[in-house]
């Protein structure tokens, strides 16, 4: 773990904050590798819905430590600090936020820059405060669409658009970045935690955490997929859906006029 990344849980948010204001929140691999294993402690916790990835002071994160990004220039390889990639993992930084079961939000408080960016982007919404602001910067370091950006951004916000903000690495504000897509809400920014904790509260009084983790599943395994076969895994899924008791509670909860009562959820076996 790491002294710059703290981990709290209430009512149902986990909330990991990346704690070095003075350096932005710039990452190191300590940090990197701390956000990975909390976000595991989240996801075994049944008390946890969701959870929410933020930054303390006036960044989110300013990206990779410049200190870290000089000793892999130059040599055409990335040092991770010790640690061995998955062959079966992407290499992507922060990738394996979308192989957790559970809502990630990003809770864009400050500028996201860099690894700030991908962190951001590789969440699955993102609630932005209007002090925000994004930049791939990318380009500006001699660097290209990394970490799977440049099949992510096209995705999110469409070609042309996504070109402009590789090429360029200008900064984009908040409403912008809601108005292209990047954004999911913009709220003020003493507000940002709070509107993702009530966000999540309507998620854990109204919909099966199961459900929440096939949805999420779907998604970003069908968007590599073509439509029928997409489609034909839908049916079995619903199927699967159908014969689990959360489909049974739903009905009877709505028939009853009274909160659903899921079945807690704690990730699928590994």
């Amino acid at each position: 773990m790491s002294e710059h990344v703290s981990y709290d849980v209430h009512e149902g948010l986990a909330v990991i904050r990346l704690k070095r204001p003075n350096a932005l929140n710039a990452l190191t691999y300590q940090m990197i590798e701390a956000v990975r294993a909390h976000t595991k402690e989240a996801e075994a916790d049944e008390a946890v819905t969701a959870i929410a990835i933020t930054g303390e002071g006036r960044a989110f994160c300013a990206g990779i430590d410049l200190s870290l990004l000089e000793k892999d220039a130059g040599r055409g390889e990335v040092d991770r600090g010790g640690a061995k990639p998955d062959p079966n993992e992407s290499p992507a930084l922060f990738s394996n936020l979308l192989q957790v079961s559970k809502p990630v939000f990003g809770a864009v408080n400050g500028v996201a820059a860099g690894g700030g960016f991908v962190l951001a982007m590789m969440c699955d919404m993102r609630f932005v405060s209007e002090e925000a602001s994004f930049t791939t910067v990318f380009s500006k370091r001699g660097l290209v669409a990394e970490h799977g950006m440049s099949w992510f951004v096209p995705r999110q916000i469409g070609i042309s658009r996504a070109l402009d903000l590789l090429w360029s690495s200008r900064k984009i504000g908040a409403e912008e970045a809601l108005r292209l897509g990047l954004a999911d809400r913009v709220v003020p920014a003493d507000q940002l935690i709070e509107a993702v904790a009530a966000y999540t509260q309507e998620l854990r009084e109204n919909v099966s955490p199961r459900a929440l983790a096939v949805i999420k599943e779907q998604v970003y395994a069908h968007l590599s997929q073509p439509y029928l076969p997409a489609a034909q895994e839908c049916d079995r899924l619903m199927v699967e859906a159908l014969r689990h008791p959360d489909a049974l509670e739903g009905a009877k909860s709505f028939m009853e006029r009274r909160p659903p009562r899921f079945a807690p959820w704690r990730g699928r076996d590994k």
